[in-house]
């Protein structure tokens, strides 16, 4: 919208207001006013004759329905539309950001100073309070000084035409409407009066002069006083001086020529033109009058952004603008959407806490530089559990385009719908899904399975009973070791990947991808996940702000709910609108998320991510994408739950992060606990400094049934002994023994263990030993030195042979 479409074009566009600074009058500028003052001329003589017209047309039918017509409200007229800005608060009530097509702040007319209504009044329409919708005598005086000087020097709209007028061209939804509002014609101005005769009717003169100071232009992009007073002097309006107010109140008939920024000169003339209408009205006294003169401008100016990208959290800011854009529930069509957010005048209130926000804001920009030497990039999204609010959202980036380093329009930490993001794959974060699943079928802690060094998935099936097998070996990688047995509790402190994958086989695949769909998970495309044997090492590609929710429900025993990022929006009315809720629900029972919080605080203790505790119970889990591609990690308390990625926007695979350097620090390989988890533990650390810590809940005793999971047992030391003897020395300690092929030994005579897989030491109880013995004639190594240890077998190898009790063991020689 043109800010000149406001001002009549029979009052303005022939040079009824003449900038001090243009110079004399040229002869195609008087030819100009000339046909203006025809123009106003013609306008003024038929809209005197329209204020006789009720009572004049009293003979004739035809007369008598012109007059009713003239009398009666307009079908159409509507007082809606006019365009309000919306303003996105964090929880605290701080704006984050403004969205408008118009800037513009209502406010009622106790909220505009004294001085500042009656400047307005005295150069717009001094005798508003006495006259109706038309004021003939101002009308016939303004023709009589415009014919008597030979041009358009005085207007003859009042207050109420040229809030009707003003009020038509802001209704205005296409150009061809605009250009009808500002077509010169008595028949917009026959128009117009009725309005005006309406809008008398309806409303009282103060709030007729309420609406129009608030829909007024008055340049630099501010419509109404208030957003007014608040670009040109940085105050509300109810706090403007007397040479403010002047100002404010001369700038509104003609703003591109009385601009105080660009033309202050032209400026200072009108404003003391308005202080002098002021005096001669007898409304101030003169030596008041010419004291406001004297004064200096005074301009503050403050520019009001439109948009997220200077926001305090422009990535949360522009995730609320795409959730009000895309869902159905703020408008049928895109376009609705956007007219709610830019028109409506909303006030927004978010979820976002301004101290967790800035906690997590610094950690990752401090590890993950924006504009990083070696490309990287990070985000984290952090929610609270239990309400499924989203506290803080960041990016290691600016808001913009990704043709200036350090900037991007994408919001790595959402979903495509909220942020563009394809998503990234979530690495060993989707163990927790196994786990939980292992758990919710009553599992114990001490559950042991083997977890070979490499595993050829056989024996898989995704939920339409499909067999899903591959015949890839997956192997351990990353966080991950392998080659002995691990219980739920150390394969999850271990992140073993083929124990996991083991894991996986034994609960079901189904099961593991529906406890990750209870939990909220899907892709970040929004499709359902992908289901193959190698689920639980996380290839699907999905959001942090998924991962957040999915690892919050744990923090809230198993309540998962939907992240929100709105908790309340009302209209510039007050009305309260509809907002999604985050549909919270319980989807496992208590006790296993109990248990899965009993085992992932020993993540932060005892596993991968030891060391990256935050003084108060928390739990997570570690996650590093086959490759090095991408680093996570996702933790939690009972009070706030976050996912942290890092990784490369140009794609993990070309650029993965092994013999990393960034910014003078160099990594080696980059695995969850590298960067993740210390920008996960500064995050938490700001975000829940001054507040109580809460604590889990322990697990129901039943999954103590088979230990703790956690156990080291001593295996004694059998070589040299004779073989039946070692055997019964393992059973009474407590472990499985088996035999495997003899070996040359020249240190262990015939028929003694020469060799023990796995050595003595501290092993996981119950762990299966395998015996060798010796068959002599071995090499001639000295005494003090052991042969190697062999290998753990490989899936080709043959499998070693369980001793029952009372089996005949081999004979030396044979």
């Amino acid at each position: 919208m043109q800010p000149e479409a406001q001002d009549d074009p029979e009052d303005h566009d022939e040079g009824l207001w003449r900038p001090a600074e243009a110079g004399p009058v040229t002869g195609a500028e008087r030819a100009r006013a000339i046909r203006g003052l025809g123009k106003f001329s013609l306008l003024a003589g038929v809209l005197v004759a329209l204020i006789a017209l009720p009572a004049a047309c009293t003979t004739g039918l035809g007369a008598r329905d012109a007059a009713d017509w003239f009398q009666t409200d307009p079908e159409d007229l509507s007082t809606a539309g006019v365009p309000q800005r919306s303003r996105i608060l964090a929880a605290d009530g701080s704006v984050l950001a403004t969205f408008f097509f118009e800037n513009r702040v209502n406010v009622r007319l106790d909220q505009i100073a004294p001085a500042a209504r009656k400047a307005v009044l005295a150069i717009e329409d001094s005798r508003f309070y006495e006259h109706g919708a038309l004021d003939s005598k101002g009308t016939l005086r303004a023709l009589v000084s415009n014919l008597d000087s030979g041009e358009v020097t005085q207007g003859g709209s009042g207050i109420t035409q040229q809030y009707v007028k003003n009020l038509l061209f802001t209704q205005a939804e296409s150009e061809e409407e605009q250009a009808a509002a500002k077509e010169v014609s008595a028949a917009r101005k026959i128009r117009e009066l009725r309005y005006a005769a309406a809008m008398e009717r309806r409303f009282s003169k103060d709030e007729i002069l309420a609406r129009y100071l608030n829909i007024a232009y008055f340049g630099g992009g501010a419509y109404g006083i208030e957003t007014a007073s608040r670009h040109f002097f940085s105050k509300s309006a109810a706090r403007l001086t007397l040479p403010e107010a002047a100002l404010l109140a001369g700038v509104i008939r003609l703003p591109y020529a009385y601009d105080p920024v660009k033309r202050p000169d032209a400026a200072r003339d009108r404003r003391n033109l308005v202080l002098d209408r002021m005096a001669d009205l007898g409304w101030l006294p003169r030596d008041e009058a010419e004291a406001a003169m004297r004064a200096p401008l005074g301009l503050r100016i403050k520019e009001t952004k439109n948009g997220c990208v200077t926001s305090v959290a422009p990535f949360f800011c522009d995730y609320v603008q795409r959730e009000i854009l895309t869902d159905p529930v703020f408008g049928k069509t895109a376009e609705d959407r956007e007219e709610l957010l830019k028109r409506g005048g909303l006030t927004i209130r978010t979820t976002l806490d301004r101290q967790t926000q800035k906690a997590a804001q610094r950690a990752v920009d401090r590890h993950v530089p924006r504009k990083n030497s070696a490309g990287k990039a990070a985000a984290e999204a952090l929610v609270e559990p239990g309400t499924g609010e989203i506290k803080g959202m960041v990016v290691d980036r600016k808001l913009g385009s990704d043709k200036e380093r350090g900037k991007t329009w994408i919001n790595f930490a959402a979903d495509a719908s909220h942020g563009s993001s394809i998503g990234m794959q979530a690495g060993s974060t989707f163990k927790a899904f196994t786990l939980a699943a292992a758990l919710e079928e009553d599992m114990p802690f001490g559950t042991r399975l083997m977890a070979p060094r490499r595993f050829t998935p056989t024996g898989f099936r995704n939920c339409d009973g499909d067999p899903v097998n591959s015949g890839d070996s997956l192997r351990n990688s990353a966080d991950g070791e392998g080659g002995k047995m691990f219980s739920l509790v150390t394969g999850t402190h271990h992140s073993v990947n083929t124990f996991f994958l083991a894991l996986e086989r034994e609960v079901g695949l189904c099961d593991t991808v529906k406890m990750a769909e209870k939990l909220g998970m899907r892709q970040a495309n929004g499709k359902p996940m992908e289901q193959f044997p190698s689920f639980t090492l996380g290839f699907n590609q999905v959001s942090p702000l998924r991962l957040a929710a999915a690892y919050a429900a744990f923090g809230a025993r198993g309540e998962y709910c939907e992240p929100i990022a709105i908790k309340s929006i009302t209209d510039s009315t007050g009305k309260k609108l509809k907002v999604p809720g985050a549909r919270c629900k319980q989807v496992i029972d208590k006790g296993v998320a109990d248990a899965v919080n009993h085992v992932l605080r020993g993540v932060l203790t005892k596993g991968t991510a030891r060391g990256m505790g935050i003084g108060r119970p928390a739990a997570g889990k570690t996650g590093t994408v086959d490759n090095f591609s991408a680093a996570w990690f996702a933790g939690y308390t009972p009070d706030l739950a976050a996912a942290v990625w890092v990784g490369d926007p140009r794609g993990g695979y070309k650029y993965p992060m092994t013999s990393l350097c960034m910014d003078g620090t160099c990594y080696g390989s980059v695995f969850g606990a590298t960067i993740p988890a210390p920008i996960w533990r500064e995050s938490m650390s700001g975000a829940l400094a001054g507040r109580d810590a809460t604590s889990f809940r322990r697990p129901p005793s039943h999954y103590f049934s088979k230990g703790s999971g956690e156990d080291r047992a001593r295996l004694p030391d059998v070589r040299g002994m004779d073989v039946r003897d070692a055997i019964e020395r393992l059973r009474r300690a407590g472990f499985r023994a088996s035999v495997g092929s003899p070996v040359r030994s020249s240190r262990y005579p015939d028929g003694t263990v020469a060799e023990m897989t796995p050595g003595p030491g501290e092993v996981e109880p119950g762990t299966s030993v395998t015996l060798r013995p010796s068959r002599g004639g071995g090499d001639d190594r000295p005494d003090g030195d052991e042969p190697p240890l062999p290998p753990d077998p490989g899936p080709n190898d043959p499998a070693p042979i369980p001793v029952p009790p009372g089996t005949p063991l081999p004979r030396p020689g044979t």
